[in-house]
């Protein structure tokens, strides 16, 4: 018989919380990948495996605190370990790919969208990866109609995070592009739980071995969590987001106050082979 499906069994909370995980993950993916396009210090190797691992921490934690509400009335859930731990590492190498891609070719028309399909194709995997990794007394089956239209979803959600990596620079328009992926993401999950129905076996109980949500979820969304939240101090305090030339600190060095000296040819622009100030803006 057909199960009852229960995608928000503890209301509002679930859906805002994995949206805010969502644009938390977003957020910093995009700083640290427009780090690395905008300012020569530092290893971009580095700074774009953090913003690779920002958001594929934010789309895993974003999909499975979406399916701690998911239920089935008839029938008790639970989770395969190894298949859920091997998503998230799905999801943090595949956007690898694509952040890394954009890294070094930039937002070009060709590059831009190879990575972009690339990295939506790897959110989807993730998704449905974590969908593989439930047991139920039942089966699970899928309108193909409606899980097409999430992947065109994931791409279109992930090449808009690389391209906006990749063009924007300012605080503010990178916090709003960081709450539209938000909304892309959770689009791309809920419309993929969308296409989910569920045949429930009749007879015997549900006796799959296994994790219950609370027993598995809850304790490794924890790990990614404060990955987050430590990678959002190290992004925050990062001293050339903080002093360096451009956006991020036109504002500050405008309200410095001028100090009387000789005049300089230009009072923003380091002389040429001037040891003592360092090039951090590139032209």
């Amino acid at each position: 018989m057909n199960g009852t499906v229960d995608g928000f069994s503890y209301g509002i909370v679930t859906p805002v919380a994995a949206y805010i995980m969502a644009c938390l993950g977003a957020a910093l993916g995009l700083r640290c990948v427009a780090r690395t396009l905008h300012y020569t210090e530092g290893r971009k190797p580095a700074w774009l495996a953090l913003g690779a691992a920002c958001l594929g921490c934010g789309i895993w934690t974003m999909h499975f605190i979406g399916m701690i509400g998911f239920q089935v009335e008839q029938t008790a859930i639970t989770y395969n370990l190894p298949l859920t731990v091997l998503s998230l590492v799905v999801a943090i190498v595949v956007v690898s790919v694509g952040v890394f891609i954009v890294g070094y070719r930039g937002a070009a028309p060709v590059p831009l969208a190879a990575a972009g399909v690339v990295t939506g194709l790897g959110v989807a995997a993730m998704h449905y990866l974590g969908m593989a990794a439930m047991h139920l007394d039942g089966e699970l089956h899928y309108d193909v109609t409606v899980v097409a239209l999430s992947i065109l979803i994931a791409i279109g959600a992930a090449t808009a995070a690389l391209w906006a990596a990749a063009t924007i620079r300012g605080s503010l328009p990178s916090f709003g592009a960081s709450l539209i992926m938000g909304v892309a993401v959770s689009g791309m999950h809920y419309t993929g739980m969308a296409a989910v129905s569920v045949h429930v076996h009749t007879g015997a109980g549900h006796t799959s071995s296994g994790h219950t949500p609370t027993s598995l979820l809850l304790p490794m969304l924890i790990g990614p969590v404060v990955f987050l939240l430590v990678a959002a101090v190290i992004v925050m305090f990062d001293p050339v987001l903080i002093l360096g030339d451009g956006d991020w600190s036109r504002g500050d060095r405008a309200r410095r106050p001028v100090q009387p000296g000789p005049v300089e040819p230009s009072a923003f622009e380091p002389r040429s082979g001037d040891p003592s100030r360092p090039q951090s803006h590139r032209r």
